[in-house]
């Protein structure tokens, strides 16, 4: 047997490319690691991050008060510690026991027409606080954003994205019940555009360079981005969901999941929060899913031959992995063996960290790597099978969102959520008729947040969708028992 059982691999999965020195990069629009010496670009250092950025470390503490707050199992991006940072997250688990009224927010910059796989690590963890907590959701869609940090791309073709990713988003799984997806394009208006210019005045030429960067070439509506980003945050912003008095909305905070680059948008809100009486947003802070050129890298929806596109075929996935995936193994069987791979930098392996959801299995699979009893290629296999599976289910989920499943979505109405049911209910209620709201503890003042009969229609419509996919998955789930 030939001694270079690794050359194949190593063939495919090239050294990052060498560049010169410097620090790591963390901000809204860069991410790359710190380059060592010899011109090799390193695996993000999140310890520093959250050192350099003032946020606090999801510990063991936490995740135990987690589980016992909520009664579920920490999701694996928390168990494994993908999921690493917060600000103010116990805060959040008070309103909850409490059953004191706060919501999500995330959002996606639609800048291509299709999503990766990274992208979906947000909105999947998203949906799993959704459903864990029972609460409101926004999903804001930066068609503006990407207009204005763009040199090339037109009004018309972001705009043009926000319909697929609004589309690829949905397919991960929301309830429509309690989602509400906006445009900025389309939304930016009255009690919105409001807490855009209260925000805005609070924030100096001088701040915005500080945090982002900016100098006297960038646009001013970069420059103006930040505010209409955090003004999300703000419960006040959509009357429609929490009412429009703003002296009970402005208490209501957001829990905002979200990559770390995204927090200098938010540290800047809660600080002008802080200074005209609205509740701070509370952050929690995802890893970036590495690209497949290795550690350090982010995945480009820009670069085809950095990412796993939802789009992908099963073909195409095993390719790019085979040909692109940077491996922590040794060059040779021998060496291998011997020595064993490096999990920490083998990208099939990272991959695994956050698409696998056994821990037993991921477990097995890192010792005898480690041990070298596992090679680069049969890593790889393992990867490449569960990327397919992953994205497969989530091609047959988006085939089934159609137009009006969008406008479902993007239509502003009242939502329906519960929130702790071990707690007495204090939740904000609109009035889907007449638009009245009022704060309902246990059937106090407020409307009744009753949905026209074409919502509920479209909702049915929802619910016998996800009712068939969740008894395929049982079939699937039968039939595998069976087989094994």
């Amino acid at each position: 047997m030939a001694a270079n059982a690794n050359a194949e691999a190593l063939k495919e999965s090239p050294i990052p490319e060498q560049v010169a020195p410097g620090k790591q990069t963390v901000d809204p629009y860069n991410v790359s690691g710190e380059v060592g010496a010899d011109g090799v670009v390193k695996a993000i250092d999140y310890s520093k991050l959250v050192e350099e950025f003032g946020t606090k470390k999801i510990d063991q503490a936490l995740l135990e008060r987690f589980e016992r707050v909520t009664g579920k199992k920490p999701h694996r991006f928390l168990r494994r510690g993908i999921v690493f940072s917060h600000r103010d997250f116990e805060l959040i688990l008070d309103r909850y026991e409490r059953g004191e009224p706060f919501f999500l927010y995330t959002g996606r910059g639609p800048s291509s027409d299709s999503v990766h796989v990274g992208h979906t690590i947000p909105f999947e963890f998203t949906k799993w606080l959704q459903d864990t907590f029972d609460v409101p959701l926004v999903i804001m869609l930066t068609d503006d954003e990407k207009y204005l940090f763009s040199e090339k791309r037109t009004i018309e073709e972001v705009q043009g994205y926000c319909s697929s990713n609004a589309k690829d988003i949905i397919a991960i799984g929301f309830d429509p019940a309690k989602t509400f997806i906006f445009s900025d394009f389309e939304f930016v208006g009255g009690a919105f555009y409001r807490n855009i210019v209260r925000l805005s005045k609070h924030i100096t030429l001088n701040q915005a360079r500080a945090i982002f960067g900016f100098n006297d070439s960038t646009n001013i509506g970069r420059i103006h981005f930040g505010s209409i980003q955090g003004a999300t945050s703000w419960a006040s912003s959509f009357p429609h969901i929490f009412g429009a008095d703003e002296k009970k909305t402005r208490a209501i905070p957001a829990l905002i999941p979200c990559a770390i680059d995204q927090d200098p948008y938010f540290r800047m809100t809660r600080d002008v929060s802080a200074r005209i009486q609205h509740a701070k947003p509370s952050l929690i802070h995802a890893k970036f899913l590495d690209a497949l050129q290795g550690p350090g890298t982010k995945m480009s929806a820009s670069v085809d031959e950095s990412a796993i596109f939802m789009k992908d075929t099963p073909n195409q996935i095993k390719n790019k992995i085979n040909k692109y995936a940077f491996s922590g193994g040794k060059v040779t069987v021998e060496e291998h063996k011997e020595k064993g791979g490096d999990t920490s930098v083998d990208v099939s392996f990272q991959y695994l960290r956050f698409f696998l959801e056994d821990d037993d299995e991921l477990e097995r699979i890192r010792v005898a790597y480690e041990k070298g009893e596992m090679l680069t290629g049969e890593l790889k296999a393992i990867c490449i099978k569960e990327l397919q599976t992953y994205v497969e289910a989530f091609q047959e989920r988006r085939a089934k969102v159609g137009d009006d499943v969008v406008d479902l979505f993007m239509e502003r109405r009242p939502l329906q959520w519960v929130g702790n049911p071990k707690a007495p209910r204090v939740v904000p209620v609109v009035d889907g008729a007449a638009g009245a709201a009022g704060v309902t503890a246990e059937g106090g003042e407020g409307g009744d947040g009753k949905l026209t009969k074409n919502q509920l229609k479209k909702l049915e419509k929802q619910k016998q969708i996800e009712a068939k996919k969740a008894q395929k998955a049982k079939e699937k789930e039968e039939q595998a028992a069976k087989a094994a």
